[in-house]
């Protein structure tokens, strides 16, 4: 595959995961960064390719498939994905096979960072007993809520008829409350009415103020009144409360355990890299 085509799926990449933007919308100092940033990978990356550890790595399709399918849910239309990519000089096929190259060289390091030490339930003890201050959990609610939004230019949505809508909900869940879920699935305007309007277990800070407001000071079991948002009405259940507390130190051997892989088998990469760029040079 020729270096410019490499390249230009980088600088691609790159104007994504660095300024959230396609390249046709980055600005002039922003494109120059970009190339710059996306050249000194490729060199990298060829280092990684022409190692004796690149032998034998393989991508199977699926990843390669999923691959494709996380980048181009950025874009809202084939059109405008294959209109980015011809302002680059690629074509579908040639951006697939660039596509194919990175997810080799992620083959490769990954290979490299399985030869990290394995960590040992020593290893997690220790690190919990020295860091006690990452082990504090906070007050957190179990969460539903429905939603009805507020927009002038749907005839449904406009603040009055929104909120005659989330009262007729409220009327019916104050003469029977068990009916959250249902009334979620049939009248929430959130995504999350398929799972019967659950968010799920919320720190103090995670949602909107004004609901967090309200949230924070219902009982277990309790429903709120009607609380507008940004977004537009709202009705929300707390269904239990999970005091503040700390882990204890089995809660916590998991989660360390797979913190201190991820760093080990980084450091192993570092390492690795290091070394390639030495005999490079």
């Amino acid at each position: 595959m020729p270096a410019s085509t490499s390249i230009a799926y980088l600088e691609l990449k790159t104007a994504q995961s660095l300024f959230d933007k396609s390249l046709s919308e980055l600005m002039p100092g922003e494109r120059d960064h970009v190339r710059g940033l996306a050249d000194r990978q490729y060199q990298l990356e060829e280092r990684v390719l022409r190692s004796p550890e690149a032998r034998d790595a393989m991508v199977p399709s699926s990843t390669l498939n999923d691959a494709l399918a996380e980048v181009r849910k950025r874009y809202a239309e084939d059109e405008e994905f294959d209109a980015d990519l011809a302002r680059i000089g690629l074509d579908r096929e040639a951006f697939m096979a660039a596509l194919e190259r990175e997810l080799k060289v992620d083959a490769i390091l990954e290979k490299v960072g399985s030869r990290a030490a394995e960590v040992s339930d020593v290893d997690t003890d220790l690190y919990y007993h020295y860091h006690p201050e990452q082990f504090q959990r906070p007050e957190t609610r179990r969460v539903r809520h429905i939603l009805v939004t507020v927009n002038p230019a749907l005839p449904d949505n406009d603040p009055e008829l929104a909120r005659q809508r989330i009262d007729a909900i409220a009327a019916r869940l104050a003469k029977a409350p068990d009916r959250f879920e249902e009334q979620a699935l049939k009248h929430s305007e959130c995504p999350t009415a398929l799972h019967g309007g659950l968010v799920g277990d919320v720190p103090r800070g995670q949602l909107y103020p004004e609901l967090d407001a309200v949230l924070f000071e219902l009982p277990a079991g309790a429903l709120s009144g009607v609380i507008e948002s940004p977004l537009g009405y709202h009705l929300v259940l707390c269904e239990a409360i999970t005091p503040a507390g700390v882990l204890t130190r089995t809660q916590a051997r998991e989660p360390i355990r797979r913190m201190l892989e991820a760093r080990r088998k980084r450091i192993c990469q570092q390492a690795w890299i290091k070394q390639l760029s030495r005999h490079a040079t």
